[in-house]
């Protein structure tokens, strides 16, 4: 099997970033995965995707050796399934708020007597190898997004769900979260210190999406090895906005 090298760097105590796919486009998706990310995640959740135009995202990312992870929309098990059988090497999963939750999750992503999984990996088996079945298991990355207070809550619990390699931080629901609760006394950095504790105790890799460079830097430093860093269609806006400006800037200057 295709070897996991967000796993072996991760296990070898290695800081990995991740770029983030929001539009749905065959070649933003091969451009950012010419970039010096590590891996690339197809958001289901808040990019605009479809199934069919993940598979082909995933497809055009694997002309280079960056991996291709995938956010499942939701807690849903087909839908899981179908982006693991279309060759994706990570599943991150938002709103995991309970240990149940996490186990139907973690169960969609493991073959038996793991989980539940139906075994037809359709394209997987041809981007990672005829062994693929027989691996994926021990090779397929499983993160359970940790992002409300009820999550926060039961962070203990969902850590000890077997088959779980790591936890993301969903940074802006969890300020929503705790903003949102008025009699709340956590702060943000309390709780993300707290998650990112507890997920260590149970040797669990920790991730996390950043809106900065500098909040990057602050994350790595509390103990975060899973980066997003924005996103491509955040990372676009900003760089021509900033583009823009600076050509009106330059025309003013010389009227």
């Amino acid at each position: 099997m295709r070897v996991n090298t967000i796993q072996k760097a991760l296990k070898q105590g290695e800081t990995v970033l991740c770029g983030w796919l929001h539009i749905p486009n065959t070649w933003t998706a091969e451009m950012m995965a010419n970039a010096d990310w590590d891996c690339l995640t197809v958001d289901m959740q808040h990019g605009l995707h479809s199934i069919e135009t993940a598979i082909q995202m995933m497809q055009a990312i694997a002309t280079t050796n960056t991996i291709p992870f995938a956010r499942s929309k939701w807690n849903d098990p087909g839908q899981i399934m179908r982006l693991l059988d279309g060759g994706a090497y990570g599943i991150i999963c938002p709103m995991i708020n309970t240990k149940k939750e996490c186990e139907r999750f973690v169960g969609a992503c493991r073959y038996p007597p793991l989980g539940y999984r139906s075994m037809g990996p359709t394209r997987a088996k041809l981007y990672a190898g005829n062994d693929y079945v027989k691996k994926a298991n021990e090779s397929i990355l499983v993160f359970a997004m940790v992002e409300t207070l009820e999550a926060l809550n039961n962070i203990n619990q969902i850590c000890s769900v077997k088959g779980l390699d790591g936890v993301f931080i969903g940074s802006g629901d969890l300020k929503l979260s705790i903003e949102a609760d008025k009699t709340e006394k956590t702060s943000f950095d309390n709780a993300v210190q707290q998650i990112i504790t507890t997920s260590k105790q149970h040797n669990l890799f920790v991730g996390v999406w950043c809106d900065s460079v500098n909040n990057t830097l602050k994350m790595i430093e509390k103990g975060c090895q899973f980066i997003a860093l924005k996103s491509d269609g955040k990372i676009l806006m900003e760089h021509v906005d900033k583009e823009t400006k600076q050509v009106r800037k330059q025309i003013k200057n010389r009227q």
